[in-house]
């Protein structure tokens, strides 16, 4: 009995090319996302002195396989704002301008997975 691969050799081929084709559009939405979400973070931080709101940025990086964001404040307070404490109750500003954006970057993404299908 023998097993021909040839159809999942080119069905990895296929893949493969649709991930060259799709990555840089994926790294757009994402990096877009990212933006967004920055600019949103930096709407609802609470502020006092405006360091926290300063301290927002975000970082987009793409590999061959993988497009990945990091966003979020510097200032070493910005969790304790974010999710509280015993003694502070929460003052959430990531988690709301995540939720804001997360429809768009949803849609976004099912287009794209639409698109190269």
């Amino acid at each position: 009995m023998g097993f021909d691969v040839r159809g999942i050799r080119r069905m990895a081929a296929d893949l493969r090319d649709v991930a060259e084709q799709a990555g840089p559009v994926v790294e757009l939405v994402v990096r877009k996302t990212a933006l967004d979400v920055e600019r949103d973070a930096k709407t609802l931080a609470p502020v006092d002195t405006g360091n926290l709101r300063a301290s927002i940025s975000m970082d987009v990086e793409a590999t061959d396989s993988t497009v990945s964001a990091e966003i979020g404040p510097t200032a070493s307070y910005g969790l304790f704002l974010e999710v509280g404490t015993s003694r502070m109750a929460p003052r959430p500003f990531m988690g709301p301008a995540l939720d804001r954006n997360a429809p768009a970057f949803d849609a976004a993404m099912a287009q794209i997975v639409d698109r190269f299908q």
